[in-house]
């Protein structure tokens, strides 16, 4: 650990699940077979040699440009800002640098890198901070969060987190997984968390909240980065039953929309923070990732995992965190 993290009490972290094998299995077969491609034409051509494994190694960079494209071919009368081609391109080259470290080698080899703070512990702080919770989104899991996590423990705040599995499952099987993090966040400083969700997580959030009247009195805010609240155009293409749920206009969003209007009529969404981006290659159109009555906040020419991690999301997120720790204690749950 660097010297300049503090040494907090820690939860045990959870070994290594479904996401990070798969991603293991994947990232060193691609390894593999850019080195092995690499082996058969180096005698021919060394440059031909290197040319050809880093094109296999980069093969999704031209699928992050082709999804761009459909950004900004299917932002039809979307009341976000049009993103330009100079925005297109940033979000390209920022998505295609960032995704090796998250998906080859974050999620799959160091998943219990950073564990979670442990529980019945208020850190020592006056007034005690209010704990996160981290819900991540669509083949993620809790490795999704390092640098998130990193920048808590320095601050001595405490968080929990989840490895939502079965990776391809129904939306609604992974709202235990959730209770149990904010049990746990709750016991750590016996105040009611916020809630920290990527992309498909902010409506993991949801859900867990509309399933039991109750659950919205036991946070005090959530902050979703990239949610398709509304659904997302891409998802039109999945068969998996998660990405189903996430269709425009499906059949699961509308009833979670109507459990959530019938539980809180008033002031809906009033405690939510939307963060969305005009240059998202999977939620779009991008108002798609926002609700009506929330605190919605665009940030421009920013994909969709960048997004997580943009300094402007995360520095104003983390002064939530922070002014949290000294709001009143009104939710606190019963």
């Amino acid at each position: 650990m660097p010297e300049n993290v503090p040494r907090v009490p820690t939860f045990f972290p959870p070994q290594n699940g479904q996401l990070a094998r798969l991603q293991q299995a994947l990232t060193l077969a691609a390894v593999a077979m850019a080195l092995g491609l690499a082996w058969w034409i180096w005698p021919h051509s060394k440059l031909g040699a290197a040319l050809a494994a880093t094109a296999l190694l980069f093969a999704y960079a031209p699928v992050m440009a082709f999804e761009l494209m459909l950004v900004a071919a299917f932002h039809g009368r979307d009341p976000a800002p049009r993103p330009t081609w100079q925005e297109l391109l940033r979000a390209w080259w920022g998505e295609v640098a960032l995704a090796p470290r998250v998906f080859a080698w974050r999620q799959p080899f160091r998943s219990s890198q950073w564990p979670d703070t442990a529980t019945g512990q208020s850190m020592g702080m006056n007034p005690p901070a209010r704990a996160v919770v981290f819900i991540h989104g669509f083949v993620c899991n809790r490795a999704f969060w390092h640098p998130w996590m990193l920048e808590l423990r320095k601050r001595n705040v405490p968080y929990a987190s989840v490895s939502l599995e079965p990776v391809f499952g129904s939306i609604d099987g992974y709202l235990d997984q959730v209770e149990e993090a904010v049990e746990r966040a709750h016991a750590s400083t016996g105040l009611p968390p916020l809630l920290i969700c990527h992309s498909m997580g902010g409506l993991v959030a949801r859900a867990w909240m509309a399933r039991d009247p109750n659950n919205s009195a036991r946070i005090h805010r959530v902050v979703t980065i990239g949610t398709p609240h509304r659904g997302t155009w891409l998802a039109r293409f999945s068969h998996l039953p998660n990405g189903r749920q996430m269709r425009q206009a499906c059949g699961w969003l509308n009833q979670l929309a109507e459990l959530e209007a019938a539980a809180r009529p008033m002031a809906l969404y009033e405690h939510f923070t939307c963060w969305y981006s005009n240059a998202d290659n999977v939620v779009f159109p991008s108002s798609t990732a926002t609700l009506p009555g929330a605190d919605n906040r665009l940030v421009r020419g920013t994909a969709h995992v960048a997004l997580a991690f943009h300094p402007r999301v995360m520095r104003e997120s983390l002064a939530m965190v922070a002014s949290a720790a000294s709001s009143p204690m009104e939710r606190t749950a019963s």
